[in-house]
């Protein structure tokens, strides 16, 4: 659905209901875009809550981890300087960028097995203290 200022309109659809179409297309993946806005500037800079923070996802959507996280802090321009992660998992991975300056998070979480959606995004904006987030999901095929 458009508005009249041509923005596009989502309906927000329940973790359980986008689970069950998951499920019944045999989807292959599913993937959310997290941006977290306004978190804790101390969370974000320090590498070990960011190592927390994985682990702590990977248990809370049931994903087993692969290896160790990688956490490197880089950025030549102060825009974009700050930390980045990866985790693999044995259904894909978890990626995400902190930038200090704004003082944001930008979380991408791929699976190929299920997990709730809107749930996972509130776990990301309560662990790193944000005040407000934005996600986007998509099933792959």
């Amino acid at each position: 659905m458009i508005d009249m200022k041509n923005e596009v309109l989502v309906q927000k659809i329940k973790d359980e209901d986008i689970i069950k179409k998951f499920k019944k297309e045999k989807a292959w993946g599913l993937a959310i875009s997290v941006d977290l806005r306004n978190c804790n500037p101390e969370t974000i800079r320090d590498p070990g809550k960011i190592r927390e923070f994985i682990i702590r996802l990977c248990d809370f959507i049931d994903m087993k981890r692969f290896g160790e996280p990688t956490i490197v802090h880089f950025g030549q321009d102060e825009r974009v300087a700050g930390y980045s992660m990866t985790q693999m998992i044995e259904t894909s991975l978890i990626s995400g960028h902190f930038a200090n300056d704004t003082n944001t998070a930008y979380l991408d979480i791929f699976s190929c097995k299920e997990y709730p959606p809107e749930k996972t995004a509130e776990f990301c904006r309560k662990f790193f203290g944000a005040t407000s987030l934005t996600y986007n999901m998509v099933f792959r095929y």
